[in-house]
């Protein structure tokens, strides 16, 4: 659509801060009240919206979408989103190994390895480890403590961490960064590994190349948004 509004504000509240345009509350797509916990992730949000130019484009507002995620997607369901975000621990990218080439194997475990020795001492956990991709159960006290982990966060804090599971396909990833164990670049290196091996192979495809480069920009944004809630 087109920009409606010339004067953008983020103001504080008895419990939370709102984004105002022209002096009236933005609502999410289901009609709440774009409201959220920082002060810092609500400048954020109106920076997205003072940055507009004549027309609106939603692809450039991911912390707007991430909030009204949180608002009108996990607030209502909270327990479901949880429990499909916790599902990726049952069949997490780390646990799934190529069985060749040599080279591949062992980038996988130099990048994979320490994350699941992390996350076995910060959960308790075990983790079964298999080559191919024929799925196989983890021991039985890992899904749910590694839920545990998940439910654990509050629901802005959900809507931020579901890019980072959804786009690598692994749990252990997302939490390791979220909970500051590794940084930005050590978990986008650890969630394309494969990815990274068959360009250095056989040659950068270039729609295979501008769909990596849209998904890392999603996957920044998650952990952006899950930065400025602190």
């Amino acid at each position: 659509m087109r920009r409606f509004y010339k004067q953008v504000e983020a103001r504080a509240e008895r419990a939370s801060h709102a984004i105002l345009l022209d002096g009236r509350l933005v609502h999410t797509p289901a009609k709440a009240a774009l409201r959220v916990p920082t002060a810092q992730l609500a400048d954020a949000i109106a920076s997205e919206w003072e940055e507009q130019g004549d027309r609106i484009d939603p692809r450039s507002m991911p912390l707007t979408g991430l909030a009204n995620a949180a608002i009108d997607r996990v607030g209502p369901e909270q327990a479901a989103f949880v429990r499909a975000l916790a599902a990726y621990g049952e069949s997490d990218l780390l646990c799934y190994r190529a069985e060749a080439p040599e080279g591949l194997v062992a980038r996988q475990a130099e990048h994979w390895d320490p994350l699941l020795a992390w996350a076995r001492h910060r959960f308790d956990v075990d983790f079964e480890v298999v080559q191919g991709v024929v799925h196989r159960a983890q021991p039985a006290a890992t899904p749910e403590r590694l839920r545990k982990a998940v439910a654990a966060r509050e629901t802005f804090a959900l809507a931020a961490l579901s890019p980072l599971i959804t786009i690598t396909g692994s749990l252990i990833i997302a939490l390791a960064l979220a909970e500051g164990a590794i940084d930005l670049d050590t978990a986008w290196a650890a969630a394309t590994v494969d990815e990274v091996w068959q360009s250095e192979k056989w040659g950068e495809d270039e729609e295979a190349a501008q769909r990596l480069e849209a998904r890392r920009r999603e996957f920044e944004a998650g952990y952006r948004f899950l930065g400025l809630l602190a």
